[in-house]
């Protein structure tokens, strides 16, 4: 495994991050146990989770991710050994089962201790704001239109929330997830007043989703702000499983039709050329997928996730497989013949 350091932090975490998003939903508490197991001996020691999970999100199984978390975490006698990430669900219709307020009022504190309870730990290293409260193009939006959503600038008013966590020990350091240009600026501002600085940010980003490249990516360099990468397989259509219109029983795309912002025609012909450049260097679509997330020069972690003990073993081995010059080069032209399929 290879490793890199929290931004402005002696924090290090592994250049693979474990996603966990499907634990509770298509992966049974056993079936997590393997993979957090199986990921921290071959040296993944950093954990990402949310409130929200398992996702697509229901009452009923509301935070049990975080449970099954909390149980390996007890069971395991092991927290000093991870690095664990969590976030508190943005506002919306989605959310509504969880809270209606958004970040406003005790929201935060009330999130942030009702994920330590069921982590069974006393603090976070790392807790993420999981989408903005304001109306924004993230999730999938391509455009942006500006409409009166009642939002008010409250980015001070936030930081100011999360620095009593992290005066008060349960914190300690926070990021930004889903999260667009400007208002990735805006927190960085503020935090020059003596507010935590957003030392990471989690967006999507993929060979069918390279949008934070533009913008994005230079903030991370000049500020000091490393992105941890979510779907770096686009839903699993970066492993090619679904290429000639197959569509395997128990898949994520099978069970939840409606997640399909990777599957329109573009993304379908790009997976095809990227698949062809695979074959012709002797690597899966997914090992070269995930190797060309690892080593971008913004990217902190790769947030790998996967439903079976071999997608995790190949999306892990991803670490060990370099891209020559060539192959880049390769991926760079059908970027340019087709740019940014996926939102």
């Amino acid at each position: 495994m290879e490793y890199n350091k929290l931004p402005g932090t002696n924090i290090e975490v592994s250049k693979i991050c474990l996603g966990t998003m499907t634990w509770g939903r298509q992966n049974s508490e056993s079936e997590a146990f393997e993979q957090m197991d199986y990921s921290l001996d071959h040296g993944v020691n950093f954990f990402d989770t949310a409130e929200l999970y398992p996702v697509p999100a229901t009452p009923e199984r509301y935070a049990d991710t975080e449970r099954i978390i909390g149980n390996w975490l007890s069971s395991r006698n092991n927290r000093e050994k991870i690095i664990l990430a969590s976030k508190i669900a943005g506002p919306g219709d989605y959310t509504a089962h969880i809270r209606k307020t958004g970040f406003k009022g005790n929201s935060i504190e009330d999130a942030i201790n009702g994920s330590l309870k069921r982590l069974k730990t006393d603090y976070l290293d790392l807790y993420q704001l999981h989408w903005p409260e304001r109306m924004t193009n993230f999730f999938g939006k391509r455009g942006f239109t500006y409409a009166n959503d009642g939002w008010e600038d409250n980015f001070q008013e936030i930081l100011e929330k999360l620095k009593k966590l992290v005066d008060e020990g349960k914190v300690r350091h926070v990021g930004l997830s889903n999260e667009n240009p400007w208002g990735f600026m805006k927190f960085i501002e503020y935090s020059k007043i003596g507010l935590p600085k957003m030392i990471t940010i989690q967006n999507p980003y993929s060979l069918l989703n390279r949008l934070f490249e533009v913008g994005n990516a230079e903030i991370c360099k000049r500020e000091n702000v490393g992105l941890l990468a979510y779907s770096p397989l686009g839903f699993g259509v970066l492993s090619g499983k679904y290429r000639n219109g197959e569509m395997p029983e128990d898949s994520r795309l099978k069970l939840f039709p409606n997640l399909s912002r990777f599957s329109n025609v573009n993304c379908a012909k790009a997976i095809d050329m990227y698949y062809e450049i695979s074959q012709k260097h002797n690597m899966t679509l997914a090992e070269m997928s995930l190797a060309f997330v690892n080593d971008r020069p913004f990217v902190t972690s790769n947030i790998i996730g996967a439903t079976s003990m071999d997608q995790l073993k190949e999306n892990i081995n991803s670490i060990n497989i370099k891209l020559s010059d060539e192959v880049i080069s390769e991926i760079n032209l059908v970027n340019e013949k087709i740019p940014n399929p996926a939102p």
